[in-house]
Formats: structure tokens, C-alpha cells, sequence
């Protein structure tokens, strides 16, 4: 079985986030407004996403 990859877009700055949603977004490896990466989808990744949702693009 193939694992899934989705694809985690920052779209907004981390400017004026909290300190704990600066760190999700370090975690997912996301650290410049626009960048993109992939990650393999699991339940801890997306715990992440649903962390910080509202600076987030997610594509399958």
C-alpha cells in the first residue's frame, strides 16, 4: 500500500501568530510565507494541520 503525500502551502505570515502556532509551523518545516511541503499523511501531521488551519493550503 502507497503512502499518501499532501502537500502543506503557509499562506499567511506568521506575524501576530502565538508562539506555540509559530512552532507547529517549524515543526511541518514551514518557516517563509508561500512555501510549500510535503509530508506523508498520518495522524500526526494532521494534528499539526488542525493546529494552525487558518494559515494553511493542504492538497492531496
Amino acid at each position: 500500500m502507497a503512502n499518501k503525500t499532501i502537500k502543506i502551502t503557509l499562506v499567511k505570515s506568521l506575524i501576530g501568530s502565538t508562539e506555540k502556532q509559530r512552532k507547529v509551523a517549524k515543526a511541518l518545516g514551514l518557516t517563509k510565507k508561500d512555501q510549500t511541503v510535503e509530508h506523508v499523511n498520518t495522524p500526526v501531521i494532521q494534528g499539526m494541520v488542525n493546529a494552525i488551519p487558518h494559515l494553511l493550503k493542504v492538497a492531496e
